[in-house]
């Protein structure tokens, strides 16, 4: 979310529009940065080194003080009360989807997470609260289509200069080199690619799967690999060493069958590294069969598209995967997006706030 909403936030500024960002921080704190004014709000730590905004209200007396024209919100939780400031004061307002709350849900609850009580509920108050909602998928549009809310869908991109096979190449010295890049967290699946990276060694496959990231379960994946050729390197900060660890390897796992995109397959494959994904959710919607392949998201599944992809020339897939890349840049996502804000700042009719009289 954090690498969407940075890029997006860059391009608003390089367009010439006026940006504002709201997060939450240690203490209360306005910076001027090259990407917009950025207004960090007290905000409580909670498990994972996240920050949340608990008491909404700060956020809405920082909206009070900047006066926008629109408001794009990334929280469905917390921050929902901003679509009722925007609707009282004729601002338009977007709720920018970035996850699936039934389907994150049933990754911890192993049932379906439509059946949780005022889940649905939830979903058509926001509908019904704000002006549009901005999905990236069609897997992410699902969630929505009971709700009738305003749909709007903008892909997010790649950073193509960054990710670039010009990075790395995999080295021809007989060994299958796997990668896996993201938090090592329940919702990303790590679990599944380590584990699927262990049955391919079991069956006899030379191979070596290089993970990078940290979280909450990485004892519990250490545990997974036991003494398969599995290799943690913890986490890397450099954007160009994280492209460079894609464009080394020969195959890519972004295997969460949960996931609404998938910026890590844009970076695999913008990085020239075709990718196994799950055979479903947004991710999949990213990969081809020019660019990689799919399984179901079991662990046999996932090795068997492993060993498929690996049977197939490597060449034609890596530039297939770069072509595939070259679909998303940012300034697509960017200009749609402007597009929107702009749309909504002519059809919602702007009413001044409304002062109290001195009693």
């Amino acid at each position: 979310m954090r690498t969407a909403v940075d890029a997006l936030g860059r391009g608003y500024v390089e367009a010439g529009a006026e940006r504002i960002l709201v997060v939450p921080g240690r203490e209360d704190e306005v910076t001027e940065t090259e990407a917009g004014i950025v207004v960090r709000v007290r905000a409580p730590r909670l498990t994972g080194g996240y920050r949340m905004i608990a008491q909404p209200w700060r956020a809405l007396d920082v909206l009070d003080q900047f006066h926008p024209t629109s408001v794009e919100v990334s929280d469905k939780w917390t921050l929902s009360p901003v679509a009722g400031w925007a609707s009282r004061r004729g601002i338009g307002s977007v709720l920018f989807s970035h996850e699936r709350l039934d389907a994150q849900l049933s990754l911890f609850l192993k049932r379906p997470a439509r059946r949780v009580p005022g889940l649905t509920t939830l979903y058509h108050r926001l509908a019904k609260a704000f002006d549009a909602v901005v999905v990236t998928s069609d897997y992410a549009a699902d969630e929505w289509a009971p709700t009738g809310a305003s749909l709007v869908r903008v892909p997010l991109g790649v950073d193509l200069q960054t990710f670039h096979p010009s990075r790395g190449e995999p080295a021809e010295d007989g060994v299958l080199k796997l990668v896996h890049i993201g938090r090592l967290s329940r919702e990303k699946s790590p679990h599944l690619a380590v584990a699927a990276a262990v049955e391919v060694h079991r069956r006899g496959v030379p191979v070596r799967l290089d993970v990078y990231g940290t979280g909450p379960h990485s004892e519990e994946l250490v545990e997974i690999a036991g003494d398969a050729p599995v290799h943690f390197h913890g986490y890397v900060g450099s954007r160009l060493e994280v492209a460079a660890a894609f464009a080394r390897a020969d195959i890519s796992l972004s295997v969460c069958p949960v996931e609404t995109f998938g910026l890590a397959v844009l970076e695999a494959l913008g990085s020239g590294t075709p990718v196994v994904t799950a055979d479903r959710g947004g991710a999949r919607e990213l990969v081809d069969e020019r660019s990689g392949a799919w399984g179901e998201p079991t662990t046999e599944g996932i090795a068997d598209a492993v060993l498929r992809l690996a049977a197939q020339p490597r060449r034609p897939f890596r530039e297939g995967a770069r072509r595939r890349a070259e679909r998303y840049a940012w300034s697509a996502s960017v200009e749609r997006m402007l597009a929107l804000h702009g749309r909504l700042a002519e059809e919602v009719p702007h009413r001044p706030l409304r002062r109290r009289r001195a009693s």
